[in-house]
């Protein structure tokens, strides 16, 4: 480089300082109309809804169904208590001279129905209709005879005849008229059970002793005599 250059140097470098003095003028004018725009934005002292923001819009809450009542039968805390029983205490067949007390009886562990030992007593098979019942078969039974006992009442049942009156008397004082209806053979092993004390259908007496042949192998009668009877 020349001698004399500096000058011009000197020259270049002021046009540069003012370039550069220019540049920074307007930036910083530039810089100061953004800050005052962010500061001050259009129509300001206006009121306006605030400017939306870019989050996502809230998710409506899901509605279910509610659920359908159930209706929950309430049953009362107290029981009823059950039907009280009216036990028999004693038969009458006038026809054929029977007086007999009677009493409570239930179920062998074979499944027959217990009997009194004493023929002279009948029981009654207290699980079924009492002697007040207005529906199905009180049942009445005793042995003909037996070993340490006499000869017992029952054993003149087979002379009894349809249409002939018998009484049963019961533990509240009341008696109870019946007609004989049927009287009927039936070998044990063939007895129709489920009939003779059924629990249901019109009120009936059944009274059931031994008969038929004696079989002194077995020491049993091989029959059941069977009377009906009906309230009177």
């Amino acid at each position: 480089m020349r001698p004399g250059t500096p000058r011009a140097h000197g020259r270049d470098g002021l046009a540069m300082a003012t370039l550069i003095g220019t540049a920074l003028a307007a930036c910083l004018t530039a810089c100061l109309v953004v800050g005052l725009a962010a500061c001050t934005p259009s129509g300001a002292g206006e009121s306006r809804p605030s400017p939306t923001t870019s989050s996502p819009a809230p998710t409506p809450p899901v509605t279910t169904a509610p659920t359908p009542a159930v209706q929950v039968p309430v049953a009362p805390a107290q029981l009823t208590a059950p039907a009280a029983t009216i036990p028999p205490t004693r038969l009458r067949i006038d026809a054929i001279e029977v007086d007999m007390p009677v009493t409570g009886v239930g179920v062998e562990s074979n499944g027959q129905m217990q009997l009194p030992a004493d023929p002279a007593i009948a029981g009654w098979y207290e699980y079924g209709p009492d002697a007040a019942a207005t529906a199905g078969n009180t049942v009445l039974a005793a042995h003909v005879d037996s070993i340490d006992y006499p000869i017992g009442p029952l054993a003149s049942l087979r002379d009894v005849s349809p249409g002939t009156s018998l009484t049963v008397e019961a533990a509240d004082a009341s008696t109870r008229t019946y007609i004989v209806e049927s009287l009927n053979y039936y070998e044990k092993a063939s007895l129709p059970t489920s009939d003779l004390f059924a629990r249901s259908g019109p009120p009936a007496l059944v009274i059931i002793t031994c008969g038929g042949p004696f079989d002194s192998a077995t020491g049993h009668y091989r029959d059941n005599v069977v009377a009906i009877a009906r309230p009177q």
